[in-house]
């Protein structure tokens, strides 16, 4: 079963969806958001695997204001009477973008690229690495065969993911989810959207405002780790 969010600001759009999804059971929806506020709220309490998200919200923030947001990425599925947002929709890792009014063989397609990729993610986790384990970086000519336990951070950059190391930053076609499936969790900590930090490379914690925290790396990088994400951080981190 697929847990799963729905995110429309127009009740009748999500009652359509829902009817839909009756044909599909292994779809779970198990809430509904009307904002980008409502629908933090609710991923940040339920974990969905899957939102359906809607782009145009009201108020100033879009669905795109949301996945900005967030500290993980659930799979996306946008649906939008809007087809103008589609290239940069794929620039946030959506797995399908379905047009209003939603056609029952679009959904159907959307939804199996969901199972496609959620089998991807079992296969690279039978495949999950150590500390101890070694990786080999190319970033153009150079190459480098890196200790794991030897990254400090790893840094999205777009499609690619910035390798922090000793006094070198490669740069690897490879996102930070996907790096984030491979990685020990008790070592290598989601600080944010966009870093992924090495706990045993930490050399100063403070507060930061918002109720977050700052790090201070080994290396001298300063990395922010957001509000919702330093609780899970303190609770890493304490006996």
């Amino acid at each position: 079963m697929i847990k799963a969010i729905i995110v429309d600001d127009e009740r009748l759009a999500r009652n359509e969806l829902k009817k839909i999804l009756h044909d599909f059971p292994e779809i779970e929806i198990i809430d509904e958001a009307v904002n980008v506020q409502d629908a933090l709220e609710k991923i940040d309490t339920h974990h969905p695997q899957l939102i359906f998200l809607d782009i145009q919200m009201p108020g100033n923030k879009t669905g795109f204001d949301l996945l900005e947001l967030l500290d993980y990425a659930p799979k996306v599925i946008f649906t939008t009477a809007y087809n103008e947002f589609a290239i940069k929709a794929f620039d946030y890792n959506a797995l399908d973008y379905l047009l209003k009014p939603i056609e029952s063989r679009r959904l159907a397609e959307a939804i199996q690229k969901v199972k496609k990729n959620m089998d991807h993610e079992l296969v690279i986790q039978k495949n999950f690495l150590g500390v101890q384990d070694q990786v080999f970086v190319k970033d153009g000519e150079r190459c480098w065969f890196v200790k794991l336990g030897d990254v400090r951070l790893f840094e999205s950059v777009g499609n690619y993911a910035k390798v922090y190391f000793n006094t070198y930053k490669p740069l690897i076609l490879k996102s930070l989810n996907a790096l984030e499936e491979r990685l020990d969790q008790k070592v290598f900590f989601r600080a944010n959207r966009k870093h992924i930090i090495n706990l045993l490379m930490i050399q100063k914690i403070d507060t930061h405002f918002n109720g977050g925290l700052k790090v201070t790396l080994q290396g001298g990088e300063e990395i922010e780790i957001s509000r919702r994400q330093a609780v899970k951080f303190k609770e890493s981190m304490s006996l």
